[in-house]
């Protein structure tokens, strides 16, 4: 589907679906409302699917891989070859979100969609738009089309997983320098500074932490993207992973997947399919809030609620991963509980 068909296909969620899902949860043998968010969460997944018969059998984490041509001027304490191994790495199973992911009973689906050089790797999907975007210190990080091509390969990626029988998916990157394009895009978004939601990444000095604010800034006052047009904002300052992030969510409203969103660099992302679609935002489920400068942030600017609160900043999807199991386990709860009727006993009230 193509990214100007998408606003027309993306329908409120399923009312009918939610109110008997709720019912169902309030039958439940348990205090009412007594697993808070987890309840909330299946009643959710439920309006998005259509269906309160919610199955979240087959899970998949889609990871975005691609180099950012910012890393030139600084702003990371690791070269940019680095993409290109730890790509290489999703598809050995050689990575934390793998591993997690193992745990979580989920695949991994690794995408090289602007990674430097050439990568292989058993799944690998290539999607590859340029290898690497531009340094946004000189020029914009990639043209109005690139960026609306990056996006298309993420609606794509649920259309294909939908196809596949997928029922839940997270959201993850790789991509060294990929916290600089996200800060520069949270900054746009939500009309502060660079120092404001800028952060170390994977670790710079402060000097190193000045010179990624700096370029930030000089970045923003030179483009002057628009905080109303996310094509714009990803076309100066943004990567090919936060672009086809950005299309995962907007197809997870349109194929009706449930797409979790994972830390800063993810949220980044739903909050630009948000401004480019408001109706996105109902079909969002956060994961974990990051220990970035920004991610608390942004998920306030999406009005989500994570369930996670573990001082994560990994990426990967990592968070995504570690939040399945929970709502694996919400779910025997939502189905597999006797009733009050079924054992005999007088259901809980709701309280005036």
């Amino acid at each position: 589907m193509r990214l100007d068909e998408i606003k027309d296909q993306i329908m409120p969620l399923d009312a009918a679906a939610m109110k008997e899902c709720q019912r169902r949860w309030d039958s439940i043998a348990k205090p009412l409302g007594s697993l808070g968010l987890l309840e909330q969460s299946i009643v959710h997944i439920a309006g998005i699917t259509g269906t309160a018969d919610v199955d979240l059998e087959k899970k998949a984490i889609l990871v975005y891989c691609a180099d950012n041509g910012i890393v030139a001027q600084g702003v990371t304490q690791t070269s940019q070859e680095v993409t290109a191994v730890v790509t290489e790495n999703l598809t050995k199973g050689m990575t934390s979100v793998c591993q997690m992911a193992h745990c979580a009973k989920a695949d991994v689906i690794p995408v090289d969609v602007g990674v430097s050089r050439d990568v292989q790797g058993k799944g690998l999907v290539r999607e590859k738009i340029a290898y690497g975007t531009k340094d946004f210190s000189k020029e914009p990080a990639m043209s109005r089309e690139e960026a609306v091509a990056a996006i298309e390969v993420g609606i794509r990626m649920v259309e294909r997983c939908k196809k596949e029988g997928y029922r839940l998916l997270g959201t993850g990157e790789m991509g060294i320098g990929n916290t600089t394009t996200s800060s520069a895009v949270a900054s746009v978004l939500l009309n502060v500074a660079p120092q404001v939601v800028t952060g170390r990444g994977a670790g710079l000095s402060s000097s190193g932490l000045e010179r990624k604010i700096d370029v930030i800034t000089d970045a923003i006052e030179t483009y002057k993207p628009s905080a109303n047009d996310p094509i714009d904002i990803l076309s100066k300052v943004g990567g090919f992973d936060l672009a086809a992030l950005m299309g995962t969510f907007l197809g997870g409203a349109v194929y009706h997947i449930p797409v979790l969103v994972d830390g800063f660099i993810s949220s980044a992302a739903a909050l630009l399919a948000v401004r480019f679609c408001p109706q996105v935002r109902d079909y969002l489920l956060a994961s974990h809030t990051s220990k970035e400068p920004a991610g608390k942030m942004v998920l306030d600017a999406l009005k989500l609620t994570p369930i996670l609160h573990a001082q994560m900043c990994l990426g990967e999807g990592t968070g995504t991963a570690a939040l399945m199991p929970i709502l694996d386990m919400a779910c025997a709860v939502y189905k597999n509980m006797s009733t009050f009727e079924e054992i005999e006993i007088d259901a809980y009230q709701p309280l005036k």
